[in-house]
């Protein structure tokens, strides 16, 4: 078969992937879509300035070439947007409405300006229209699934243009002209075909050509299918097919009785293949998918998907991996033929094994960045060789590369309720991946999601456990943001969860954190108090070194309070913990901080005393950075003393420190560039 890039929701084509695609009729739609860009609007008539972006509706069922059409026209018009083009589907394939805080949120990332992690739809369609107020951007809406949804995506300015498609009229958007499509011209409609088949059995029997556009209703995906299909069997003539089609008769619409042709034609294991991609995630699928769902080897998934697309039921994605995309159009078709042909057992082990294989991905995505650990490097190696990524990077271009549809795994395992065991592991690996990657701070808004799905699991399944850590993990994600009134909510509710599953590790995580959440919001009597509940359970198990910690904790809390002697009591304590725990680098910095403590409080002698012990540990811990600090902070003492030469020597050590420190760093850099 020959490979051809396709896209049969539209009718931008190539038989060469290399080739530039090429855009086939629609010059009459083309030509109001561009006019109603310049029509004056009902506003404009009435005396008043536009309050926001013009609307510009492209209406069609799936298949009707509607998505083609709107990125033909964005690419006609972008020249007067010079901020880009945005684009986002609306609706899944199986047609569920895309929330607005995912889609707000996805178009902020694209204009680099990522929202906090679990702002909600009102924060983050306002910051969508604080953005776009100055610029002059191309919104298109693809899929939309009702007006209410493109309404709160609008920019608030008429310097920008939302193209949006949807299948029918937007009612609640006022002046809004849709531009209906039916069928393309006969001449597109044949061009189509000639551009799979080749032009000579088109010019041999121009006829035939013209029939068989005729019963495909010149629909653009009808079209494509049809043109695979003789792409497959260069010896059928054109008019066999069109006969083969018009014998479909009347049933449903013309791309499905093409459909059920090319269906019919397929071997077993083909048709099998292409009845369970109903089951990909988001549409997106990958060999590692395919094989998954269909129990066969990687190669064999990836061959059967390219012969998929030779004949126009799925459409490469222009990605770094080999990557493909259900058609919207095509999805209700395929699950119709899954549940008649496959039973709910064989759909539900089809599943688990796609999402199985996802799990082992991810934990080898993760593993890749721990070969400094023996462990890891065996464990990894002991990775079947097609699950296992070469090299760190190419496991991050696959992890940002997958990841609409991992996060969509991740949606649609909650959603199915039957395998949350999978669920979680598949959760759980998604976030360790996502953070050995990316980090906390930038993977924030995604884990921010993945906690709320686990949150739904444990709450479903009544596991306590798993629910406070969920509620630690986004209460802390709150916290990070500043929303520290819901950070604290949830971290109460996690002391609740954790308490309920008899959890020392969560009731005192929880019990700290309620306290650093008071001490953020300046309640400083709440926030010793819990902090000393914290304490007292440490104390009670013996954990010496979270104790100290905590101790320095409730020393930070009298300190903004002004309780200088109960912090400095509070400092000595930890001191004494991280002794005991033999901890030198945390000795060093608590008693950098008793030194602030006793400067506070008045008494600049003994924190003169302190803060030169202070610069002993810190030696002993190897810290240059807190000795420079400490050197200048008895440059800053012994200036209050009255003693400038001393103080001028300290800040000359600081500043000599900090001068070597830099140039070792330079060095190493370059060692590294180097090798």
């Amino acid at each position: 078969m020959t490979d051809q890039a396709v896209d049969t929701d539209g009718v931008r084509l190539s038989e060469d992937p290399a080739e530039e695609t090429g855009f086939l009729g629609r010059t009459r739609e083309l030509k109001e879509l561009r006019a109603d860009i310049e029509r004056a609007g009902l506003d404009t008539l009435s005396g008043r300035k536009a309050p926001r972006a013009r609307v510009l509706l492209i209406a069609g069922r799936p298949g009707s070439g509607r998505t083609a059409l709107a990125e033909e026209l964005a690419a006609q018009v972008a020249d007067k947007y010079p901020d880009g083009v945005l684009r986002a589907r609306l609706s899944e394939p199986d047609g569920t409405r895309v929330p607005v805080e995912r889609l707000a949120r996805e178009l902020l990332g694209e204009l680099d300006h990522p929202a906090p992690p679990g702002a909600g739809e009102d924060d983050l369609t306002e910051a969508l229209r604080t953005v776009l107020a100055d610029r002059r951007v191309l919104l298109l809406l693809d899929a939309a699934a009702d007006a209410e949804q493109v309404d709160a995506l609008l920019p608030d300015t008429p310097d920008c243009l939302a193209v949006v498609v949807a299948e029918g009229p937007l009612t609640g958007i006022t002046d809004v002209r849709p531009c209906t499509l039916g069928g393309l011209d006969t001449k597109s409609a044949v061009e189509l075909l000639s551009r799979h088949t080749g032009s000579v059995r088109i010019t041999v029997d121009p006829r035939a050509a013209e029939q068989l556009a005729e019963v495909c209703q010149a629909q653009p995906a009808a079209l494509t299918l049809a043109g695979g299909w003789l792409a497959a069997r260069p010896q059928a003539a054109v008019a066999d097919l069109a006969k083969h089609v018009h014998a479909e008769g009347d049933e449903g619409t013309a791309f499905s009785r093409v459909f059920r042709l090319v269906y019919a034609s397929l071997p077993g294991p083909a048709a099998r293949i292409l009845r369970l991609l109903s089951l990909a995630p988001a549409g997106l699928v990958d060999p590692h998918t395919a094989s998954a769902l269909a129990g066969c080897s990687v190669n064999g998934a990836r061959s059967t998907l390219d012969d998929f697309v030779a004949l126009g039921l799925v459409r490469a994605v222009d990605s770094t991996l080999p990557e493909y995309e259900v058609p919207g159009c095509l999805h209700a078709q395929l699950r119709a033929l899954a549940l008649r042909h496959d039973r709910p057992a064989e759909l539900q082990l089809a599943r688990a094994r796609m999402l199985e294989r996802t799990v082992r991905l991810l934990q080898s995505c993760r593993a890749v960045t721990e070969t400094d650990s023996p462990q890891a490097r065996e464990k990894l190696l002991a990775t079947p060789r097609d699950l296992r990524f070469p090299h760190p990077r190419a496991a991050a271009d696959w992890l940002r590369a997958r990841r609409p549809a991992l996060l969509a795994s991740a949606r649609l395992a909650v959603a199915d309720g039957e395998l949350d065991t999978l669920a979680r592991r598949l959760m759980s690996q998604l976030v360790r991946a996502m953070v050995a990657h990316f980090g906390t701070r930038a993977a924030a808004p995604d884990l921010y999601g993945i906690h709320r799905l686990v949150l739904d699991v444990a709450e479903r399944r009544e596991l306590p456990r798993e629910k406070a850590a969920a509620l630690l993990n986004l209460a802390d994600l709150d916290a990070r943001t500043g929303r520290t009134a819901e950070a604290l909510v949830r971290y109460r509710a996690a002391l609740d969860a954790g308490r309920e599953a008899n959890d020392p590790y969560a009731t005192g995580r929880a019990m700290e954190s309620v306290g650093g959440a008071h001490l953020e919001l300046g309640d400083y009597d709440r926030a010793a108090d819990w902090f000393g509940r914290a304490l007292a359970q440490r104390l009670a198990r013996d954990e010496r070194a979270d104790a100290a910690r905590i101790y320095g904790r409730i020393a930070t809390t009298h300190t903004y309070a002004g309780r200088y002697g109960e912090a400095v009591r509070s400092w000595r304590a930890a001191l004494a913990g991280y002794r005991k725990a033999d901890d030198v680098a945390a000795h060093a910095r608590a008693l950098s901080e008793l030194a602030r403590v006793q400067e506070y409080a008045g008494r600049p002698e003994e924190s003169l005393r302190t803060c030169q012990e202070a610069v002993d540990w810190a030696r002993r811990a190897e810290d240059v950075r807190l000795q420079a600090a400490l050197h200048l902070r008895l440059a800053d003492t012994l200036d209050r003393l009255g003693d400038p030469t001393a103080a001028g020597l300290q800040r000359g050590t600081a500043e000599r420190m900090l001068r070597e420190e830099s140039a070792d760093a330079c060095e190493i850099r370059s060692a590294v560039t180097e090798d």
